[in-house]
C-alpha cells in the first residue's frame, strides 16, 4: 500500500501524463526494476494506484455516514468530508476522473465508485424522507444527483490556479441550498 501512496502523491504533484516509474521509485524507496516487475507497466501502476485511492475515499465516506444517525447530520457530515479533502487528494480525484475518460477499464472502475460513492447520501435523503424529516419537491435520486454533481464541481474549483473561496464560505450555500432542496428541518 505505501507504494501505492508514493504514485498517489507523485500523481497528484505531476499528473496522470508525467507519473515514471523514476518519480514513483524516488518518492517510495522502491527499485525502478522492482516497480516494473510488479506492475508491468506506467498506466497499470498508475491504474493501480488510482484505484486504491478511490476505494479508500469511499471507505472513508462509508465510515462518516455509519458514525451518524441522524440523516441530515450525515448529510452534513457528508458534505464536510466531501468539502475538505485535502490538496493532494483533490488532485489525484481530478486526475481520475480525466483518465477514467479515455480509459475504459478505468472508466468501468469509476462508474462501479460513483455508485458506492452515491449510496451513502441517496441512503440519508431517503430515510429522512422516510422519518418525515424531509419533503423534497424531487426524488431523493435527482437531490442526490444534484449534490454530488455540486461537490464535483467544488473539487475541480477548488484544484484550478487562482483565488477561490474558502471551504466554509462553500459549504454555507451548499448547506442552504440543500436544506431548501429537502423542504424540511436541517
Amino acid at each position: 500500500m505505501a507504494v501505492l501512496d508514493a504514485v498517489a502523491t507523485v500523481l497528484a504533484a505531476r499528473g496522470y501524463e508525467n507519473t515514471r516509474f523514476t518519480d514513483v521509485s524516488l518518492a517510495s524507496g522502491v527499485a525502478i526494476s522492482t516497480l516494473q516487475n510488479y506492475f508491468g507497466s506506467r498506466e497499470d501502476m498508475v491504474i493501480e494506484a488510482m484505484e486504491a485511492f478511490t476505494d479508500r475515499e469511499v471507505v472513508a465516506l462509508e465510515a462518516v455516514s455509519e458514525a451518524e444517525p441522524d440523516p441530515w447530520r450525515r448529510l452534513v457530515a457528508l458534505v464536510d468530508r466531501s468539502l475538505h479533502n485535502s490538496e493532494s487528494a483533490r488532485q489525484v480525484l481530478v486526475e481520475f476522473w480525466r483518465f477514467a475518460m479515455r480509459d475504459d477499464d478505468l472508466g468501468q472502475h469509476s462508474a462501479h465508485v460513483r455508485t458506492r460513492y452515491r449510496e451513502p447520501f441517496l441512503a440519508a435523503v431517503r430515510e429522512g424522507i422516510q422519518r418525515g424529516d424531509f419533503t423534497p419537491a424531487h426524488d431523493a435520486e435527482a437531490v442526490t444527483d444534484l449534490l454530488l454533481a455540486s461537490l464535483a464541481g467544488l473539487t475541480l474549483f477548488a484544484v484550478q490556479r487562482g483565488p477561490a473561496p474558502s471551504p466554509e464560505e462553500l459549504r454555507e450555500v451548499l448547506l442552504s441550498q440543500l436544506r431548501s432542496m429537502l423542504g424540511g428541518k436541517g
